[in-house]
């Protein structure tokens, strides 16, 4: 468990002015009463009239054009909670997502998986998210598990139950999930409730935040809005954060993109407070810049982290409440030089400008391909992060005035008991290398990487999680197979 809050005893960094962030929200009510979104779902558009928006037909379409007024947004922000808590498997308090408290995880659904041993990009499959997850419960400074893959070897309308069945079973870590609908959504709730003993007990004690988006540019699916809901009618916390590409789907300048996704944000915020007024609600965005040249979203390019910066800045400081971002990622295709530095300057900022939760550790080529070699390192460079976040203690004890006077002139320090009682406090490296060149070389000459890939191997090879209980193991199993069931029934029909 991680709290940075009091402890944050570093100059905070922020790139917006109060004066710019009101600017920003005054132009995404502009779009909002102005341009409207678009929305495909009846009993919000039906929610949304009753309240005061105004709706237009979509020609053609099966959809409305929702305008929202200035006043109804407004109503919205000062409903739900400006803390929410994310409880482990074992019921205790793990993440505090307010303030500045950040915490770091692994992102889902990658298609591919690049080897750490053959060095094979190839499809994942349920042992890849097996070995992956428990990756995550055997790294130290790994908050929370996203499933990482898409499993590729199970019915693929099945795959989100699969993936969280998995995460349930090889981690006690809190999880941020994705569904690919309603159904997949309450099947996984059901599962959750089974492993912490109810659904009462989970509502009251959540053990996963959901990740769920709108359509850049101002559109909202059926889907997304179906899941907005649930959560919603359950008070289960999620986020509704776009993933915008910049120059693409919204404005290429980071102001206009991040006035566009607050506008997104917001208008799904308000169909979830209307459903369930106070339910908890994650506040964030992805807004990577697309490359020209490529035609890629561009992770990790300047321009993402600093607005991520800024909408987190939105969040926490204008409406008061918890922040989702990205961090650890790399559009590199390896786990190499470029994937390292692009992570790591993207995990620092993630941190020192307090956005709460963090996932996407470990994704390289953009998110298509999910790395272990990346998320071990980067497990890494999140506890020299942590260190370097809790600044400097300046006491009596800290400042050891003593030890100098009783070693004085010419001494050391080698053999004092300050030496001693205070050695531990400094950050001790489990990759990093220390060591003379000479005991290096005898000791193999290994690479970063190699170590990671030893480290990679230890823990799949060694690693149990702690196991749930057997009522409900057979329950998660029981659940899967309604699903298999009903997904049965729909393809007969």
């Amino acid at each position: 468990m991680i709290m940075q809050g009091d402890r944050f005893n570093i100059t905070p960094l922020n790139y917006l002015s109060q004066e710019d962030m009101q600017t920003i929200h005054s132009a995404s009510m502009e779009l909002l009463e102005e341009v409207g979104v678009n929305l495909y779902h009846d009993e919000a558009a039906e929610m949304l009239s009753d309240a005061g928006a105004f709706l237009e037909k979509i020609d053609g379409e099966e959809g409305f054009r929702a305008y929202i007024p200035t006043a109804l947004t407004e109503w919205a922000l000062n409903q739900p909670p400006s803390r929410v808590t994310v409880y482990d498997r074992q019921g205790q308090a793990s993440l505090y997502l307010e303030g500045r408290n950040s915490y770091y995880g692994t992102g889902s659904d990658c298609p591919y998986l690049l080897d750490s041993f053959s060095k094979e990009r190839r499809a994942f499959k349920y042992e890849d998210v097996e070995n992956a997850v428990k990756l995550v419960d055997a790294l130290d400074n790994i908050d929370f598990a996203m499933s990482m893959g898409l499993i590729s070897d199970v019915d693929k309308q099945l795959s989100y139950q699969h993936e969280f069945a998995i995460m349930l079973r090889q981690t006690t870590k809190p999880h941020v999930i994705t569904a690919g609908d309603r159904d997949s959504l309450e099947d996984q709730a059901k599962m959750a409730a089974a492993v912490v003993g109810g659904m009462d007990k989970l509502k009251r004690q959540p053990i996963f935040v959901l990740y769920d988006e709108p359509t850049s540019p101002l559109m909202h699916s059926f889907e997304a809005v179906n899941k907005l809901l649930y959560m919603a009618e359950n008070s289960l916390p999620t986020n509704y954060a776009p993933g915008m590409m910049a120059g693409s789907t919204g404005p290429i300048t980071m102001a206009g993109s991040m006035a566009q996704a607050n506008a997104e944000i917001l208008s799904g915020l308000v169909i979830h407070q209307l459903k369930n007024p106070g339910a908890p609600f994650v506040y964030g965005a992805g807004t990577s810049p697309v490359d020209m040249s490529s035609m890629q979203p561009t992770y990790s390019a300047p321009e993402a982290v600093v607005s991520q910066a800024g909408m987190s800045e939105l969040g926490r400081q204008l409406y008061n409440l918890p922040t989702w971002g990205f961090a650890g990622c790399s559009s590199s295709k390896l786990a190499d030089s470029q994937a390292v530095y692009e992570a790591s300057n993207y995990m620092m900022m993630a941190g020192v400008t307090g956005t709460n939760l963090i996932h996407d550790v470990g994704y390289i080529e953009s998110g298509m391909t999910f790395s272990f070699d990346l998320l071990v390192i980067c497990d890494e460079i999140i506890g020299q992060l942590r260190r370097m976040m809790d600044g400097i203690k300046v006491d009596e004890e800290h400042l050891a005035l003593e030890a100098v006077k009783r070693v004085g002139p010419g001494g050391h320090f080698l053999g004092d008991e300050h030496t001693f009682n205070h050695f531990k406090d400094n950050w001790q490296p489990d990759l990093t290398d220390r060591s003379t060149f000479e005991n290096w070389s005898e000791n193999g000459a290994t690479t970063m990487l190699d170590r990671a890939r030893e480290k990679i191997d230890y823990i799949i090879e060694n690693h149990e999680a702690e196991d749930i209980s057997e009522e409900a193991d057979s329950k998660i199993d029981d659940i899967i197979a309604g699903a298999e069931a009903r997904e049965k029934v729909t393809e007969d029909d």
